[in-house]
């Protein structure tokens, strides 16, 4: 990125910070006098901002105020902000009921990114630090955030082509449709052998007030502690931890929550 971008890429946060007052608009000539820049470059900048909806004009004025995508930014930062402090204690006590390694989700196009994890005390455990990410169709977090993606999201997202990661991964697109599904149904998700051999995972949805899934939740450990009963076991806490976090975010249960299965 060339020094002149960064300058432009500076003036166009410079300028959006302007909009953090409570003024209903700001003009051009106000906001290059604040930002000590000529018009015309300001202008411009707007009329950038103006296209991608960071910005509006208010047709009565000409001034200009934040814009939806703001909003919608603002409205991110917040939902992760409150999921942090909503998930910490329940990570704690999930990983005190099952001795694995537990973490927090969220949905980045086709991964899965980690916003909050508590490593497992065991000495044979899995090393995921907080901001990777992972695919989103081969762990049981991505699983259960396309299950509850709207529609259009997770059509997309079955349209692309994925990686065969082990011989266990699920690729094709009917076969990954009917595991959403399943998901969808049962109330968690899981992945044993699928993103790395030996590896197995659990997950399930963490909504927010609106009843969204914005997150999954889910416990991580080597194949070999995964049998059958305790991953029944684990799937019950797991389920039931995801309701602890979306009540801390505001959600109540309306309906009935289906009962875990097993598979």
């Amino acid at each position: 990125m060339t020094d002149a971008t960064l300058s432009t890429v500076r003036n166009a946060a410079r300028l959006l910070k302007e909009f953090r007052t409570r003024e209903a608009s700001i003009g051009v000539s106000e906001l290059a006098r604040r930002l000590h820049l000529g018009k015309s470059g300001v202008h411009r900048l707007l009329t950038t901002l103006l296209a991608e909806g960071l910005v509006e004009q208010d047709p009565r004025t000409g001034g200009y105020r934040s814009g939806i995508v703001m909003f919608e930014l603002g409205e991110a930062v917040k939902v992760h902000l409150d999921l942090h402090a909503a998930a910490g204690p329940v990570l704690v006590h999930l990983r005190e009921q099952t001795g694995e390694s537990s973490q927090v989700g969220v949905l980045d196009g086709d991964d899965v990114v980690y916003v909050d994890r508590l490593e497992s005390a065991h000495s044979l455990r899995l090393f995921t630090e907080t901001g990777r990410r992972v695919p989103v169709h081969c762990t049981s977090s991505g699983k259960v955030l396309l299950a509850h993606a709207p529609e259009h999201v997770r059509e997309a997202a079955l349209a692309r082509p994925h990686a065969q990661l082990t011989p266990h991964t699920i690729t094709d697109p009917a076969a990954l449709r009917a595991e959403l599904a399943t998901v969808r149904s049962r109330g968690w998700a899981e992945a044993i052998n699928e993103r790395e051999i030996g590896v197995a995972s659990l997950a399930a949805p963490i909504r927010d007030l609106h009843g969204d899934v914005v997150a999954a939740i889910s416990i991580g450990a080597p194949v070999a502690r995964f049998g059958a009963v305790p991953r029944r076991r684990f799937a019950k806490e797991l389920v039931e931890a995801g309701e602890a976090v979306s009540r801390r975010l505001g959600w109540t249960e309306q309906t009935p929550r289906v009962p875990v299965s097993g598979t």
